[in-house]
């Protein structure tokens, strides 16, 4: 699995720390980690909530990432502005048990993490913790099991509610304010992670427009 970390301004300094907890427990698992930053606060791009949504959104359709993890300082920006896009079902997590009934209830592909808000000493074991049980089974596998049948006919029902309820996402991205969308696909990393991974030719016409590439 690809999981794409993004981190925007007010959580930017927290980047390198997040990530290597995110490494220590995936990657013994096979899955592979593209930090997309912001990897300090002085980075040139300053990602806002509302561009995590657009990157967030870019990465999941066009497959370049199977898996999102962000957040902000209350986790509940990061979460509403990926839910804005179609492709994107983004729970609010605080701790493990949220990671893990989201994942096995909601079967989503993206969590939106509080950075700020209650982050304090063990911070980094929390997150340890968050990642160990959002990734420790296969997802959409129901809880608990014996709720499975109904839990994963609502999640088909609402993929197939988010496909008429969205437009297509290379027609969002070209009505949105194009400074807002240039500046989420401006990380250092974006273009060698992003066109590297990309698996969706539409997708990544409309993002070289947008970048001038």
């Amino acid at each position: 699995m690809k999981i794409a970390l993004i981190n925007e301004n007010s959580q930017g300094a927290k980047n390198a720390m997040i990530c290597n907890s995110l490494k220590k427990v995936v990657e013994p698992m096979g899955h592979t980690v593209y930090n997309y930053g912001m990897y300090t606060a002085e980075d040139e791009c300053q990602l806002t909530y509302v561009q995590i949504g657009i990157l967030a959104a870019v990465l999941l359709n066009a497959k370049a990432a199977d898996y999102v993890i962000t957040g902000c300082g209350t986790g509940e920006g990061a979460m509403l502005a990926c839910n804005t896009f179609p492709g994107v079902i983004c729970g609010h997590v605080e701790d493990a048990l949220d990671a893990y009934t989201f994942a096995q209830i909601n079967d989503g592909n993206a969590i939106a993490i509080p950075f700020a808000k209650g982050f304090g000493w063990g911070g980094d074991l929390n997150l340890e913790y968050i990642f160990e049980k959002l990734f420790a089974e296969e997802s959409g596998q129901g809880y608990p099991r014996e709720r499975a049948v109904p839990e994963q006919r609502n999640k088909k029902i609402l993929d197939q509610v988010k496909t008429v309820t969205y437009r297509p996402l290379t027609d969002i991205l070209k009505e949105l304010d194009q400074e807002l969308v240039k500046g989420a696909l401006s990380g250092e990393k974006f273009q060698e992670y992003f066109f590297a991974n990309c698996q969706d030719e539409k997708i990544a016409a409309v993002v070289k427009e947008i970048l001038g590439l």
